[in-house]
């Protein structure tokens, strides 16, 4: 079975839905609030366990209820825990607004995952036995970091999704296999709105771009081969939210099977049609046999 880990952030995601986004300084009624584990790095993980890979995440939660549900949910959908700790003190928390057409706005608190800012030795051995690393940017950036030299040095491929952006590192980008930001985090990252021409802008500082286009689909840049686009499925959204990190889980496990790259990109991008198709994070991920199904009936 191919065997990824993520390294990353766990949230409880709270979330509020209204027919749209207030304004500055607008209040406007909700029609429903929920509570849903969610995370970056927790939901890469759900994603690449549905999908079929035997999951292990590195994170922390907090001593408090988000944490004992944050880690059930993990448990329940078959990733393994074994690594993820338990800090003292409030878990990471995602407050999220959802609106009509499925669009959210997001602001993060990071709570247990500020306290995760350098690896262990059991760490590093068990990101030294996997076929993918993944990462992204909600937990301190020099245990990131520390994370991806550790799989480049073990030959273990790294696959980043640079959300929230921030100025990324060069240690970072030279230890980066596979990049994929969506086509905002692609524009921050290099200035450049076209995501052709960021993507060509991107390869030069790692060697593969995968930038998500949402309802486009998403756009493949590697070095010394020629631009893919991949459609997504044409679908009605009711929530967005963690659609991005279906794609990036389900997209992990492809890859890592081998699956061509085309294949692969089909495939995850029918997962991630599936998640906004149902309201939550994690809760909204699909199973491998969904994704068969909805990739063989768009092919």
């Amino acid at each position: 079975m191919t065997d990824i880990v993520v390294l990353g952030s766990t949230n409880m995601d709270l979330v509020a839905y209204v027919t749209r986004a207030p304004e500055r300084g607008e209040t406007v009624t909700g029609r429903e609030f929920r509570t849903v584990p969610g995370g970056k790095g927790a939901n890469q993980a759900v994603a690449a366990a549905r999908a079929g890979a035997e999951t292990s995440m590195i994170g922390a939660v907090g001593s408090d209820e988000h944490g004992a549900r944050l880690r059930a949910s993990l448990e329940g959908a078959g990733v393994i825990t074994d690594l993820l700790r338990t800090a003292e003190g409030p878990s990471g928390t995602a407050h999220i607004v959802v609106d009509d057409g499925g669009g959210n706005a997001i602001v993060v608190i990071p709570g247990a995952n500020a306290s995760l800012t350098s690896l262990t030795p059991g760490d590093e051995a068990l990101i030294a036995t996997a076929d993918a690393l993944l990462l992204q940017l909600e937990l301190p950036l020099p245990v990131v970091v520390a994370g991806a030299v550790s799989a480049r040095r073990a030959g273990v491929r790294t696959i980043l999704t640079p959300s929230p952006v921030v100025d990324l590192p060069a240690e970072l980008l030279d230890a980066t296999d596979l990049l994929v930001p969506n086509q905002h985090e692609a524009a921050a990252l290099c200035g450049i709105a076209d995501p052709g021409a960021a993507a060509e802008a991107l390869l030069r500082r790692v060697p593969e771009v995968v930038i998500t286009l949402g309802a486009e689909g998403c756009l493949h840049a590697a070095r010394g081969a020629a631009p893919l686009l991949v459609p997504a499925p044409a679908v009605k959204a009711v929530d967005t939210t963690a659609a991005g990190d279906t794609f990036v889980g389900a997209l992990a496990v492809a890859l890592a099977e081998g699956s061509p790259v085309p294949s692969a990109l089909h495939w995850a991008a029918a997962a991630a049609s599936l998640s906004v198709q149902r309201e939550g994070a994690s809760s909204s991920m699909p199973y491998r046999s969904e994704i068969d199904a909805r990739a063989g009936a768009a092919s």
